[in-house]
């Protein structure tokens, strides 16, 4: 029978539940400001209680998370779910998966540098797709 975990660091139980590959990772998050418990900065030593909801930057991602239980281990990604529940809203959710699946323009190798009326329409259609994803 598994033991009931009352104090848990929020870096061991971010990198615990596959939210940052590594606890130093989860740690530099929580010292940058990434981590957040109610708008309020949380140090790396600041101690989870079930019931938290953290707001999380990871990159241009950011995921807002409710602590269900206490998960000393890393497991697998499956059995990790079932211990924190994503109140991240759908439509962010949806943009940062838009802006990272955006298309990537390619030029045929031998083509040489575009002209400057390829250029501005290259510029155009950028400028297009950047301002479709927000």
């Amino acid at each position: 029978m598994a033991k009931e975990i009352e104090k848990l660091r929020i870096d061991k139980y971010l990198w615990a539940i596959r939210i940052f590959k590594t606890r130093s990772m989860a740690s530099q998050a929580c010292k940058a400001g990434k981590v957040k418990l109610e708008g309020t900065n949380v140090k790396p030593s600041y101690l989870v209680k079930i019931g938290d909801t953290y707001t999380v930057q990871k990159g241009i991602e950011r995921k807002k998370l409710k602590v269900l239980s206490l998960i000393e281990k890393r497991v697998a990604a499956k059995e990790a779910v079932r211990h924190y529940q994503d109140l991240t809203p759908e439509e962010d959710t949806a943009q940062f998966k838009r802006r990272f699946h955006a298309p990537v323009l390619k030029r045929d190798r031998g083509t040489g540098r575009p002209t400057k009326k390829e250029r501005r329409e290259i510029d155009a259609l950028q400028n297009q797709n950047w301002e479709d994803q927000e």
